[in-house]
């Protein structure tokens, strides 16, 4: 069964006695749990996949495993159950129907994730005296809005009172990606409960702390000390919600320290904070830059608020959702995603593409890229495809400047990344642009993030001759360029430059088209939008191809061994 384990009864140690409450702030995915029974749920524990969320953190349902791999890549319209989310064992042991012992959670559909379809559905079952699992609440997809609910389901019946009782939630949904999206936070068990008191005394954080950063959420230290004004967002916010049914006031303190040397830049405290009852409160201080050490080659940026609060249930521990933190890297790489996708984007015309625009304090280099690869469907593992970089002229991409022929790999955790080193270090001006070019028929899909919108206005795509801006895209696509540790002379021209450099030559060619290498089984020859002009099987001793009869114009030279595709701008002339 995809998303959980089919035993019964998952007792890992003695059962826990009441409260049972966690509002995942401190709880990670695939980790020992004292609560939860976690190692192959598949749920996904983050603070990004939702808005408006009870508390720091909520689990995730959908299709992808606890490794962020899709359940079932062979069927693209396949469902099932996916995800559960199973309680330890707690004892109910003695209780009675007048005990009044309730369950509450809040649930949402969607968030930044997809909206369940009418045959998906959201379950909570309960776990009997005889071992067997009866489900005692359940959401279909087509009743539901992106809102968070509270829900109190009665635990009264004698078949639950027992000594080893357990809850677990699970989904059903399509299996094959990131769909059918649920959301659940702070889940509560306890006695003497009624669903007309639906207040707990507890004021939490709860949004992903703004961008330490004013244009990334990454970048290299060495650009920002070219202008750390430039680059330091002039504030840092977040927000508080207050779940009791009456005012509250607090102190919140805001630090701004080095993860690895502990050196604080920054300390702000803000006294007697006024929040309304069943309301959220806006957090925020104003941030200046800093000066790292000169003999510093990196610098890992700790933003963080908390709140000193008098929460309480009697038992259980309210103070670890008092705590937010955002991370900021100054090390050797720029990005404007916050690390975890929330989607996937592609471009599905073969050879169309995609360029990301990066703008520098000063010209550098580029040793490679680091590229989130997404499953979505299908696997496309070993699959061809371009990485490129641009030049820019009039704030749009230009003349190429190098390019790699890589493939698909995917990342052994949810949200990881894939690095496609350059073989030399590429030399780029102080505007320019990574991306991608379709080459098969099956569409490559980069991590998309929801929640960041640093990388918005950054995005064009070229599906014929031109390059556009892309408009639509709200977030940033997840694509790192880093840095190189010295360019090999600066790269200019058409020649491409990465490991495919010198397959077809010359460029520009004129009459006639040479490569290198005997093994091409096929070789394929495109326009730049997209149309195939020529295609035909080498023989092993043709190392040429006459191109009298193209017109004079930049050409798409593909050339295919077997293992590997091979990917070259050409430019031919009269």
């Amino acid at each position: 069964m995809p998303g959980g384990a089919d035993e019964a009864n998952l007792r890992t140690q003695a059962s826990l006695s009441l409260p049972f409450f966690d509002d995942f702030s401190t709880t990670k995915t695939n980790s020992a749990s004292t609560k939860w029974w976690l190692p192959g749920s598949g749920v996904y524990i983050n603070n990004t996949l939702a808005t408006s969320h009870p508390s720091l953190n909520v689990a995730t349902f959908d299709g992808l495993n606890a490794n962020g791999a899709p359940y079932n890549m062979v069927n693209p319209l396949t469902q099932g159950y996916t995800d559960t989310l199973t309680s330890q064992p707690i004892n109910l042991n003695g209780k009675v129907a007048a005990d009044s012992v309730y369950l509450s959670f809040y649930w949402a559909a969607k968030g930044l994730g997809e909206l369940p379809d009418s045959s998906d559905f959201l379950q909570v079952e309960f776990l009997s005296k005889t071992k067997e699992w009866v489900p005692v609440w359940t959401k279909l997809g087509y009743k539901v809005d992106t809102l968070f609910h509270q829900q109190f389901i009665p635990v009264k019946d004698p078949n639950y009172l027992h000594d080893a009782f357990q809850f677990r939630f699970r989904s059903y949904g399509r299996s094959t990606g990131a769909y059918d999206t649920w959301n659940v936070d702070y889940v509560y068990l306890n006695a003497k409960r009624t669903s007309r008191q639906p207040y707990l005394f507890d004021v939490a954080m709860r949004k992903p702390v703004s961008n330490i950063l004013k244009k990334y959420t990454a970048m290299p230290l060495r650009q920002y000390r070219v202008s750390p004004q430039a680059f330091t967002a002039d504030s840092a916010r977040t927000d508080i919600v207050n779940h009791f049914n009456n005012f509250n006031i607090l102190t919140s303190t805001f630090t701004l320290t080095d993860a690895q040397r502990g050196t604080e830049f920054a300390r702000n405290v803000q006294r007697s904070i006024y929040v309304e009852s069943l309301k959220s409160q806006s957090l925020g201080v104003k941030l200046s830059p800093i000066n790292p050490a000169a003999q510093l080659d990196s610098l890992h940026l700790i933003g963080k608020f908390y709140i000193a609060t008098t929460d309480t249930i009697p038992g259980a521990n309210l103070k670890t959702n008092d705590t937010i933190t955002a991370r900021a890297v100054l090390s050797d790489y720029f990005a404007y995603d916050d690390g975890s996708a929330e989607y996937g984007v592609q471009v599905n015309q073969k050879l169309g593409r995609v360029a990301v625009q990066y703008v520098l304090a000063k010209a550098d280099t580029i040793g490679g890229i680091r590229m989130s690869m997404v499953s979505f469907n299908k696997d496309i593992s070993g699959q061809g495809f371009t990485i490129q970089i641009l030049g820019n002229k009039g704030g749009k991409p230009d003349q190429l400047i190098a390019q790699r022929s890589v493939t698909v790999k995917y990342p052994a955790l949810r949200d990881g990344f894939i690095d496609y080193a350059f073989a030399n270090p590429i030399a780029v001006p102080d505007t320019f642009y990574v991306g991608w070019v379709q080459i098969n028929d099956q569409p490559v899909t980069v991590g998309f993030d929801r929640n960041s919108m640093l990388g918005r206005n950054a995005v064009f795509y070229n599906l014929g001759t031109e390059w556009a801006k892309e408009t639509s895209l709200k977030g940033s696509i997840m694509i790192r360029p880093y840095l190189g540790k010295k360019a090999q002379g600066v790269v200019t021209g058409n020649e491409p430059g990465g490991q495919i450099s010198g397959i077809f030559y010359p460029n520009p060619a004129k009459g006639e088209v040479y490569w290198k290498g005997k093994t091409f089984k096929n070789i394929e020859i495109y326009s730049t939008g997209g149309n195939l002009v020529h295609s035909f099987a080498p023989t092993a001793d043709c190392q040429s191809v006459s191109v009298d009869h193209l017109n004079p114009g930049i050409y798409i030279f593909k050339a295919v061994d077997g293992k590997r595709s091979f990917v070259q701008k050409m430019l031919i002339s009269k």
